[in-house]
């Protein structure tokens, strides 16, 4: 028998040569894997060829072929790990068969190696050592050393490193599939697949993990031994660290500890746990517990706060469950839920109940309060239908809610005196004209006098314009081709109520109902060229579903008002017309000038308005005189029975006034400072200065009304600007203060009195950009605007403002190796300022009304720390208004910031130190004292 023995990748092709050994007689002797034939067949060709630094080790390394091609009844049977070619007795006895049954094989790959220096394989001891950059590839399993050696006899690889006068050098490296080992040596099992790493160094996600000793069992579960493992960046010197004893480690899912110590700067903390779990699942969100915050308040003793459940419902939705609890029987229960679905849509839900107590029972100053609050906000993104709409801003709840809470840590959303809320719908038929449908359900709620005002629904119509006498191709011109007309549709059901009847059945059954129609006919042209006119009228129709009648009762002697349910309409009509122009005026002063040019642009309008009087829908009865106490005079009370109702009452009076309005804007051309500028530079000098009054012919007095002023007036240009308004009365008080039917110049005064005006503006400053606006500081998404707070940092920022301080700094070309400073010597800065001012004199009061300024800060100390103020004076009492002095610092690992408000009704004050890393976001620590109960 001839066996021939070959690589089974290009048969042993090291150059042209090809091995061949005869033997007369041949005994087959099991291997163990077939690493070792490999090693046999290349320790032959090393003989010849010297070191090869790159080969390939086949699976099926050793393999028979026939010894004459044209033999024919010769079969390949497995022997061992060797296949012997033998006669096909089968072929004489269909009987025959083979008892012996191939071995499962041990690889299933090809095993690849290289190195550096060489490669030697020492037959005797059947090992193959490999050193300087070596490497052995096998499936999705790569292993990089220094040294390597791959022992047949036991299927094992053991590398390590190389010890030189530099060090430790060339340390393994450990690669299957996603996941990467750093050990110090490690020894690893072909077959098994079991592994003994030491020293290893090894990051899942956010975590770190180095460990003294750790067996790998499978792909799946790795024990661990004296592990350190820590979410720091700076992985061989971390801030923090946690210390487990033993460690089962599942990648990319969970690792479970023993006994767990924390230390910070290599300093243990005295508490541990007895075991811990940590998810790792690569999941975007994972459901689990929230760890609360203890604290203490003055009035309702030691609480939890924050508390709960996450639930990762499903890939669009989550839900977090939280809720506190206070010492003294107080607690708050909340729901939160984030949903979005990527080209459809997104919103959050927020529910929060509290249930607080004060005092003890049975002490007379026991009270017991429950408030909530409701936040929804929905958005439908634009491209899902281009045809309809859904969207929702839903803020609604107790009056005192933000006021009482014992869980809100920014004073901005505590001053909130208004509480608004819009659900709306709509949507657009494309026929001919165009329809357009929207149902709203609107909310308006006042948190000082607790009044709400809702509609729910309210229904609009409209139907896009219609030009009857347009022609068919062309522009319109003319009076008659410009005559146009649509009708439109409101109906509301609207409910006036308190926050003690809000969604009870007396607030149904006062729900008052209205539907409106119009039907606007207009037409617009030219006059001498230069003059715009316009011409409408108006033709209304008013249905509402309760009428308010009106008698006499002689025996109570008093008028009654008795309400009629039941439909009743009334019909009003109106027209309209203005005329307006543009009058521009330039002076000129020489290209050679600063100055170049000044202009001013001058956009007068005179309007003129007539409103009939509806007699019509007015009644009488006779009642007593107001000042006769017998009752012997009468009096002709006149009314309508519409006067209280949806929509009120039309008038009974003709009024015809004219109107009048001019808009200024003046602008200078300037030679621009660059020498290089071609052309000059525009600024203004007045944006938008407008003056307007109106006379009605038909008044019996006071036919003028007052003069309005408003305008703004540009400090510097883009970045800061002046707004004003003021209103001129022409007309003079009695002694009792009231307006009276003679001008005041006339009365010895002058031609207007001042009676009211304003001015306010508000500007940023940054060390970056001097004037430069921070758009950054004004955010819509922020939980204090959503609760109904002002959107920039005026009144403070609350403590997860101040954990994300730095989330806009870290950029993500910054270098990681870059030394920090500890005291930034540029300082940045930024600043904001808010000053508004207002003046009153309509009863001869002369005073001015308010007059605050506002302004909130940052200064940079260093590249991880920022200190901040929020304050303001309110320059009519002399008293700060609400003050905020803040602290944030990014201490590698983790966030520290401290707020407090130092005065005032809601003095307070909120210290937090916690782990960035979302995987330990639990672990923190977090302290406030909360503002006193307001009664």
């Amino acid at each position: 028998m001839r066996i021939t023995l070959g690589l089974l990748k290009n048969r042993c092709n090291f150059g042209t040569l090809k091995i061949a050994l005869t033997f007369t007689k041949i005994v087959l002797i099991p291997l163990q894997t077939k690493i070792l034939s490999v090693l046999l067949v290349l320790g032959l060709s090393l003989s010849y060829y010297g070191s090869l630094q790159a080969q390939e080790l086949p699976v099926n390394t050793l393999k028979t072929i026939p010894a004459d091609t044209t033999e024919s009844n010769n079969r390949l049977i497995p022997k061992g790990n060797l296949l012997v070619e033998t006669p096909d007795e089968s072929a004489q006895d269909s009987t025959a068969q083979d008892s012996i049954v191939a071995p499962r094989e041990s690889l299933t790959d090809i095993v690849k190696y290289t190195a550096t220096d060489y490669s030697r394989f020492d037959r005797r001891a059947n090992k193959l050592y490999l050193y300087n950059e070596a490497q052995v590839a096998y499936t999705d399993i790569t292993i990089t050393a220094g040294q390597i050696i791959v022992d047949n006899n036991t299927n094992t690889v053991f590398a390590k490193g190389i010890t030189d006068s530099t060090g430790y050098t060339q340390p393994p490296v450990f690669v299957q599939g996603p996941n990467t080992v750093e050990p110090d040596s490690i020894k690893y099992n072909f077959k098994t697949e079991k592994a003994l790493i030491y020293g290893s160094r090894t990051q899942q996600q956010e975590f770190y993990i180095k460990n003294e000793v750790s067996k790998r069992v499978n792909d799946s579960v790795v024990f661990m031994k004296n592990v350190r493992f820590t979410t720091s960046e700076n992985e061989e010197d971390p801030e923090y660290y946690f210390y487990a004893r033993k460690v089962k480690f599942v990648p990319n899912k969970k690792i479970v500890t023993g006994l767990v110590n924390m230390f910070v700067y290599d300093v243990p903390i005295p508490l541990g746990v007895p075991f811990s779990y940590f998810p790792m699942e690569k999941e975007t969100s994972v459901s689990g517990f929230i760890m609360p915050s203890p604290g203490e308040n003055n009035e309702r003793g030691y609480f939890l706060q924050n508390g709960g459940y996450y639930f990762a419902l499903n890939d669009y939705m989550d839900l977090t469950l939280t809720g506190d609890y206070y010492t003294n029987g107080s607690y708050a229960l909340r729901a939160a839920s984030a949903y979005r679905k990527r080209y459809k849509f997104s919103g959050n839900v927020n529910i929060r109940f509290e249930r607080l107590l004060s005092s003890e029972r049975g002490l007379p100053d026991f009270s017991e309060t429950n408030t909530y609050n409701i936040q929804w906000s929905h958005s439908q993104d634009s491209k899902s239908n281009p045809n309809s709409r859904f969207s929702a801003s839903v803020n609604l709840g107790s009056s005192n809610y933000f006021q009482q809470s014992t869980n809100i840590d920014n004073t901005a959303s505590r001053l909130t005196n208004t509480l608004s809320s819009s659900v709306s719908y709509s949507k657009t038929f494309q026929t001919v004209p165009q329809v357009n449908l929207a149902l709203t359900a609107r909310h308006s709620q006042n948190t000082q006098t607790q009044d709400i005002s809702m509609t729910l629904p309210s229904v609009n119509l409209n139907v896009d314009r219609i030009y009857p006498f347009a022609p068919k191709a062309g522009s319109k011109k003319g009076i008659f081709q410009n005559i146009n007309f649509n009708y439109s549709m409101s109906g509301e059901n609207r409910f006036e109520t308190t926050d003690s009847l809000f969604f009870t059945p007396q607030m149904f059954r006062d729900a008052e109902l209205g539907v409106r129609h119009s039907i606007p006919v207009t037409t617009n042209f030219k006059l001498f060229k230069h003059f715009s006119v316009s011409a409408s009228t108006n033709l209304q129709e008013s249905w509402v579903f309760e009428t308010i009648d009106q008698r006499f009762d002689t025996t109570t002697r008093e008028i009654v008002l008795d309400t009629v349910n039941g439909f009743d309409r009334f019909n009003t009509y109106n027209f309209s017309t203005s005329v307006g122009t543009t009058v521009y005026g330039q002076a000129n002063f020489g290209d050679d000038k600063k100055i170049q040019a000044i202009r001013h642009t001058m956009k007068p309008s005179v309007s003129f308005n007539y409103n009939p009087a509806f007699d019509q829908y007015y009644e009488t009865f006779l009642a007593p005189e107001l000042d006769d106490p017998n009752g012997d005079l009468t009096r002709e009370v006149t009314y309508s029975r519409f006067e209280g109702g949806f929509y009120g009452a039309p008038s009974n009076f003709s009024s015809s006034g004219i109107s009048f309005s001019v808009n200024n804007t003046v602008e200078a051309k300037v030679r621009d400072r660059d020498s290089t500028a071609i052309e000059p530079k525009k600024i203004d000098l007045i944006s938008n200065l407008a003056i307007s009054t109106n006379y009605n012919f038909l008044a019996d007095s006071l036919k003028l009304s007052p003069v309005s002023v408003r305008g703004t007036i540009p400090i510097i240009q883009s970045k800061l600007s002046v707004n004003f308004n003021m209103t001129l009365d022409p007309y003079a008080l009695n002694n009792n203060n009231r307006r009276i039917d003679k001008l005041n110049i006339a009365n010895g005064g002058s031609l207007f009195r001042l009676t009211n005006a304003s001015a306010n503006f508000g500007y940023s400053f940054s060390s970056k950009s001097f004037g430069k606006e921070n758009d950054d500081l004004e955010d819509e998404n922020t939980q204090t605007a959503r609760n109904g707070g002002r959107r920039d940092n005026l009144l403070g920022e609350d403590s997860r403002q101040l954990q994300n301080k730095f989330n806009d700094t870290e950029g993500a070309d910054e270098d990681p190796d870059k030394e920090q400073e500890l005291y930034n010597y540029t300082i940045p800065w930024n600043l904001r300022v808010n000053y508004n001012v207002n003046y009153g004199n309509a009863a001869r009061q002369n005073m001015i009304t308010s007059h605050a300024i506002n302004f909130s800060g940052d200064v940079e100390l260093g590249e991880k720390w920022f200190v901040g103020a929020s304050s303001g004076i309110d320059l009519t009492t002399g008293k700060f208004t609400p003050t905020q002095l803040r602290f944030a610092r990014d201490l590698e690992s983790f966030n520290m910031t401290f707020a407090w408000t130092p005065f005032g009704t809601y003095a307070s004050w909120n210290f937090f130190i916690g782990i960035k890393s979302s995987v330990l976001s639990d672990l923190k620590y977090e302290q406030r004292r909360t503002p006193d109960q307001q009664l």
